[in-house]
């Protein structure tokens, strides 16, 4: 009689973050007419696609940005969805894997930059929590620098 080891990690699941909550990261950097918005966030890829006006017409009026700035941030985060959604479906094999991963920021007048072990097999990891521990950790108060350093693994955890 043979022993089979479990199986559950090396079988097949469909495509996600490999994190606690399936987010994606969100970068906008968008200039027109002689306005910048620069900002980076996350998104829940389930939410419906009229949640994206939605928030790009709240954030015009919250930064009483020019109008011609909705349809902008509306593309942008829809191409971002989209290139995420092009991986939904297709399987993904969860491995045991530590990766390293690496934070170079300037987030006001924050400058962060680390290098630290990441296990992408552990699909209860949290970036967000991470991110609060590590600005716990070096007494950052800055309430952007956290948000800016989750986005920053999730991009990373993307790429990978």
């Amino acid at each position: 009689m043979k022993f089979h080891p479990p199986s559950s990690s090396k079988a097949p699941v469909r495509f996600r973050m490999p994190t606690a909550e399936n987010l994606v990261p969100v970068r906008l950097d968008i200039d027109i007419e002689g306005q910048r918005l620069k900002d980076c966030f996350t998104w829940n890829p389930s939410d419906p696609d009229s949640e994206v006006i939605m928030f790009a017409k709240r954030t015009v009026k919250d930064l009483k940005l020019p109008a011609a700035f909705i349809t902008q941030i509306s593309q942008s985060i829809h191409s971002q969805l989209a290139e995420f959604r092009t991986y939904e479906g297709q399987e993904m094999h969860i491995k045991e894997k530590i990766v390293p991963l690496k934070l170079d920021l300037r987030v006001n007048n924050t400058v962060i930059r680390d290098q630290f072990l990441w296990d992408t097999s552990n699909l209860e990891s949290d970036p967000e929590g991470f991110a609060r521990t590590l600005c716990k950790d070096f007494a950052i108060e800055d309430p952007e620098v956290g948000p800016h350093i989750a986005v920053c693994i999730r991009e990373q955890l993307l790429e990978l």
